[in-house]
């Protein structure tokens, strides 16, 4: 009998165990938050639990994986790295228990960096440098660690202030959304370097921040922090043209909002963005041909101002991190209609950026 109920008790725990994924959370370091940390997250239930400091770090605001999840990266959004005006990134190795384990840094090359990413091999990085205006591209070894910026690429000129948002590898371009000066960039793989072959230019203080961008590329969705929109991109034979811009927001709405994320559904049926005033996330569906959302929900995300938020990696939940609010929201997707609802929400220190 003793046998039966630890054999059992035994399969339970393996149950669970199996449900839970990890989920990292960057933050802005305060007397809450200490730098980055984990959650076990229930692919059943969609409950947080288990909270850890995974490691210790200065505004970690902006954290990204290798493609073997092998690997950790994190901005450091600060302008006084090693007395420059600029601020790091740090790598980490992931260990079996999901901590962290710090590699090394190195500096931005601008200040405040507030996006990162890997390309598909895991030997180069990009990060956005908001104040700096600049995107730093490094290289990274087998083992992890950064090197020194190979380019630094400026989008300063004269007084026009560039405040670079994010950048993204695809195929041999690497694009970069800039807030400052209103437009989003193609740069081309040559040699060691990237050159421009482009800037799609949006309405005047439109504010391009993030981006996602189709799996074959067909169709580029640029969510734009300054007048609540999203603009529509699609592939021509020698680069993309606009298709559309549309609200965020829910009608009627007239206070002051400002957009933050974007997201697609792994079926690229439906796309995510996240309104920081309205304090909402709007729900589009996607026509596949010509690339156009029509938006058919915006609901609460139970918390102010959400600068970030994920899928997990079944689709079934969305989450949001409301920084102000310093709260985590879970939501059920439908998967036929891309509709979200509340779940529910925990507190969780200065929330940024969450990573499965």
């Amino acid at each position: 009998m003793k046998y039966s109920l630890f054999t059992f008790l035994f399969y339970c725990f393996s149950l669970v165990s199996a449900q839970n994924i990890p989920l990292y959370v960057g933050t802005y370091t305060d007397a809450d938050s200490e730098g980055i940390y984990i959650y076990d997250f229930n692919l059943k239930t969609g409950e947080l639990s288990n909270k850890k400091l995974a490691a210790e770090a200065i505004n970690p605001s902006y954290i990204t994986f290798s493609s073997d999840k092998k690997m950790l990266l994190s901005v450091g959004e600060t302008d006084n790295f090693e007395g420059t005006k600029s601020g790091f990134l740090n790598a980490y190795s992931v260990e079996k228990d999901g901590m962290l384990t710090f590699i090394n840094k190195v500096s931005s090359n601008g200040a405040h960096p507030c996006h990162i990413q890997l390309n598909n091999d895991n030997s180069k990085v990009a990060v956005s440098n908001y104040t700096g205006g600049t995107v730093s591209v490094h290289s990274v070894a087998k083992n992890g660690e950064i090197s020194p910026a190979s380019q630094v690429i400026d989008h300063n000129k004269g007084a026009l202030q560039s405040h670079a948002h994010s950048a993204k590898f695809f195929n041999n371009s690497l694009f970069v959304a800039d807030l400052g000066r209103d437009f989003l960039a193609q740069y081309v793989e040559s040699g060691n370097n990237y050159l421009l072959k482009e800037n799609y230019v949006m309405e005047p203080k439109t504010g391009p921040r993030h981006f996602e961008i189709s799996i074959k590329g067909k169709f580029i969705y640029v969510i734009n922090e300054l007048n609540s929109t999203i603009s529509v991109l699609k592939k021509q034979k020698n680069g993309y043209d606009f298709v559309q811009n549309i609200s965020t927001l829910a009608d009627g709405f007239d206070g002051k909002s400002f957009c933050a994320d974007i997201h697609l559904s792994k079926d690229s049926q439906f796309l995510y963005g996240s309104n920081r005033g309205e304090n909402s996330i709007a729900v589009f569906k996607i026509n596949n041909k010509s690339g156009e959302l029509q938006k058919t929900q915006t609901i609460s995300t139970n918390g102010d101002w959400p600068r970030n938020f994920t899928l997990s990696p079944n689709g079934n939940y969305l989450l949001a991190a409301n920084q102000r609010s310093k709260n985590i929201s879970v939501y059920r997707v439908d998967k036929k209609t891309g509709k979200l609802t509340f779940l529910h929400s925990i507190n969780s220190p200065t929330p940024s950026c969450l990573l499965f």
